[in-house]
């Protein structure tokens, strides 16, 4: 079963918002066996709403619209679609109520106009979507066998209005297959190298399961999806090929949850082993802390964070010799192995992640060129540390740079 969504609004496509919109419909709508064919946007212009819907009924029985159901002049939605639906608007006297209540109990400041009443005129042959926290209320409409549903642009109306008014009539009323993932992250390899360890592998699935690569900085999703009418032999399969993955890259995979980051693995860890962590960062300047910082629940492990930029923080506030910096220079395994040292000492922490490189665009205090990072971790055991060259790219540096800390962590945690 295939949907289209089609986001309107001239904010979108002149970069003014983002459309968060599309991706939490598709991925809903997926969760349901409901398969998104294509996402289009488009102004607030009749001509290309018009060919957008036209196009659309052509090749999918569900199409999701998003925005332009305001009460001002360019929200030419329900104008549009009566004139594509041939239908005219007509007062609806429970959204009119509706509306009129919203402004007695919250809105009670500005007085209603008939502009806002006129948010309960919909195309007559439409069924009202009830939008508690709205004036717009949502539309399911239908033109040659085609299910059209319009729903306000506002994310958190649209998204009530999807998962209790539009998901239940679709399922009360369609039969579709079952749709399932199962995504598995991986840290430490190159989705190219991965590919080429897990060849047969991927070979050798089933016709009704796909392997996808999702790459990011330092780390690759692999996400295995199976399509079929019966959910038991799809939920085996998947099982089946994890655990074959497992067997192949064990040692590169740090979760199974969709969309967890390896920060939140390793948040688990350190309170399972009721141990504590602290960082020293230069050049990653507190990004490991503030993705630390951003689980809740962080506060049970996590101690505290030096960002120590310059390099007379180092040396003032870290207490790393002033002596081994003129030795061996700040983006150097002796130093950021006293960083390290230093901050598990300050923090009185059981782990410490330091960091120290050059991320560009200039070399600063350091000769070394740029991507060069070390990064160390210090534990019970002592302290490790490594050189990596994370590229010349400055956000791509910093951002890798982090993950492998995190792999790096976890690493030396399992030895506890």
């Amino acid at each position: 079963m295939l949907a289209e969504i089609i986001t309107i609004g001239d904010e979108i496509l002149i970069g003014q918002i983002v459309d968060t919109n599309s991706a939490f419909i598709a991925k809903e709508l997926n969760k349901i066996g409901i398969t998104i064919h294509q996402i289009t946007s488009v102004p607030d212009d009749r001509d290309h709403i018009l060919k957008a819907l036209r196009d659309a009924e052509a090749r999918v029985g569900f199409v999701i619209l998003t925005g332009g159901l305001g009460p001002t002049k360019d929200d030419i939605t329900k104008l549009t679609l009566c004139e594509y639906l041939e239908d005219e608007l007509v007062m609806n006297e429970e959204v009119l109520e509706h509306i009129e209540e919203l402004f007695r109990k919250h809105i009670s400041s500005t007085p209603i106009s008939d502009l806002n009443r006129d948010q309960a005129r919909l195309p007559a042959t439409a069924i009202p979507l009830h939008n508690p926290y709205g004036t717009a209320p949502g539309m399911w409409m239908q033109r040659h066998g085609t299910v059209i549903v319009s729903l306000p642009g506002v994310p958190y109306e649209m998204k009530h209005l999807l998962k209790e008014s539009v998901i239940p009539k679709m399922v009360s009323e369609y039969e579709r297959p079952y749709i399932i993932h199962k995504t598995i992250i991986t840290y430490g390899l190159g989705e190219s190298a991965i590919a080429e360890r897990i060849s047969e592998f991927e070979s050798a699935l089933p016709d009704f399961m796909k392997l996808a690569y999702l790459p990011n900085l330092g780390k690759v999703r692999l996400r295995l999806s199976a399509k079929g009418t019966r959910l038991e032999p799809l939920q085996e399969a998947i099982a089946e090929a994890t655990k074959t993955l497992h067997t192949l890259i064990g040692e590169l995979i740090y979760g199974e949850e969709d969309d967890e980051n390896i920060e939140i693995g390793v948040g688990r860890l350190l309170t399972k082993k009721g141990v504590s962590l602290a960082t020293a960062e230069s050049f990653t300047g507190g990004r490991i802390a503030e993705m630390i910082t951003a689980i809740p629940g962080a506060s049970v492990y996590f101690k505290g964070s030096v960002v120590s930029y310059a390099t007379e923080t180092k040396i003032n506030v870290l207490g790393v010799p002033e002596a081994l910096i003129d030795a061996h220079t700040v983006v150097s395994k002796e130093v950021v192995e006293a960083m390290a040292t230093q901050v598990r000492k300050l923090m009185r922490s059981d782990f410490a992640i330091a960091t120290t490189g050059n991320a560009g665009p200039t070399k600063g205090d350091s000769d070394a060129d740029i991507g060069t990072v070390f990064i160390a971790i210090a534990g019970p055991d002592g302290v490790q540390a490594e050189k990596f060259n994370m590229g010349n790219h400055r956000t791509r540096i910093v951002t890798k740079s982090a993950h492998k800390a995190f792999e790096m962590l976890q690493k030396e945690i399992l030895k506890f």
